[in-house]
């Protein structure tokens, strides 16, 4: 399965996107293009992810980048997420051909019975919640189909 941002086929590669920063387990922290220490800051129980900010905003604020990097006075940051590590794993694997191959069957079997739900019989939400709701419904547009 792709992530989102594989999935949307829009390559962005910018000079100071967040896959151009080196992540040093051993020392948990980032290493920007231009050879500077982002840090771990905390982790956010709220949205699960761990911050890591460039120690020391004059870092950012002095650098010949700054602007096209980040325009935040606090500096750079990125996020990391709980995760991360598979997250990559899974997105390495869907590059591989092997995992084309198969992704190009899915879209080829699976796709189309949903393609044809949500666009011929109109059911783009389910109207009724719950999982007994939601399997009501599934069943009337599988019959229906």
């Amino acid at each position: 399965m792709p992530s989102q941002r594989q999935a949307l086929h829009e390559v962005k590669d910018s000079p100071f996107s967040k896959d151009k920063f080196k992540y040093d387990e051993t020392s948990n922290q980032y290493i920007c293009p231009e050879n500077k220490v982002l840090k771990y800051s905390h982790y956010n129980k709220r949205k699960g992810h761990y911050l890591y900010r460039i120690k020391g905003p004059s870092n950012c604020i002095n650098c010949q980048h700054y602007g096209e990097c980040t325009n935040n006075k606090r500096g750079r940051a990125i996020i990391r997420l709980k995760n991360e590590k598979i997250r990559e794993e899974v997105e390495a694997r869907y590059m591989s051909p092997e995992s084309q191959e198969i992704y190009k069957k899915r879209k080829e079997k699976v796709e189309l019975p949903f393609g044809h739900i949500k666009r011929n019989l109109n059911a783009w939400a389910f109207l009724l919640r719950g999982l007994e709701g939601v399997k009501a419904e599934m069943a009337v547009l599988l019959i229906s189909s």
